[in-house]
């Protein structure tokens, strides 16, 4: 059986602070972005999903607690899933806590279609300082950049550069890694000098403005796949032109 392809999002954000409302926001932008879908159901220890008649409450409740649980849209066919946790001050740039937002969903052409407005409405709705949208595939060999190996540093693969660890990242407005869709705030784009109009009429020509001033920004047309190699030189000619990310640049 073909495994099914998916889009894997994922953003990066200050810690929650009590009902800040963030989590109900990133739900709202996912269900904005896909028409139809709606994520009121949890997922049982077995995998079922269980109807959440109130979602909103219950979201605002979890969120008290630093928590935000696994949804679905209850639709086995077509699994749309969201979920979130934070992490240590140990573990992230800056030494600060942070929030992670994780959304999953087939790769098809709805997803395709609706990515860009997906991620702004997920990266926005938590505040996030960045963020990314890349097919699974791509997902993992990206990972490959960050993972250590048993022998001590990443061992990228395809010639890409090896990152810091988070935790070894100056500060949480720099992305730690590229992806297909790339979500900048305005501090983040600021601190990786993106826009430069002499040298991103490329990107600029796939990038937008979001309403909370960040940008989207595209690195190829399709779906990242870097089995395609003009695929694989748009993501080593991102790398080359923002060495900020990924903690590439000496510490100042």
């Amino acid at each position: 059986m073909t495994k099914r392809r998916t889009l894997i999002l994922i953003v990066y954000a200050p810690a929650l602070v009590g009902d800040d409302g963030r989590t109900l926001a990133v739900v709202h932008g996912i269900e904005r972005a896909l028409p139809g879908v709606r994520l009121e159901w949890e997922l049982s220890k077995a995998g079922r999903p269980i109807a959440l008649p109130q979602r909103d409450g219950w979201l605002a409740e979890a969120s008290v607690r630093g928590k935000f649980p696994l949804l679905c849209n209850g639709d086995e066919s077509y699994p749309v899933t969201v979920t979130g946790w934070e992490t240590p001050a140990r573990q992230n740039a800056g030494g600060q806590p942070q929030f992670e937002v994780h959304v999953e969903l087939p790769l098809d052409a709805t997803s395709i279609a609706a990515a860009a407005d997906l991620l702004d409405g997920v990266a926005e709705g938590a505040r996030a300082f960045w963020g990314r949208a890349t097919p699974d595939g791509a997902a993992l060999d990206i990972a490959y950049q960050i993972a250590p190996t048993r022998e001590g540093p990443p061992s990228p693969t395809r010639g890409l550069p090896a990152l810091k660890l988070f935790k070894d990242i100056r500060a949480p407005e720099i992305p730690y890694y590229l992806g297909w869709l790339n979500y900048w705030s305005d501090a983040a784009a600021r601190a990786i000098g993106f826009p430069d109009p002499s040298r991103d009429a490329d990107l600029l020509s796939r990038a937008r403005h979001t309403e909370r001033g960040g940008w989207i920004v595209r690195l190829t047309d399709t779906p990242l796949d870097l089995d395609i190699p003009s695929h694989l030189e748009a993501l080593l000619r991102a790398y080359e032109r923002f060495p900020e990310i990924g903690g590439r640049v000496p510490q100042r």
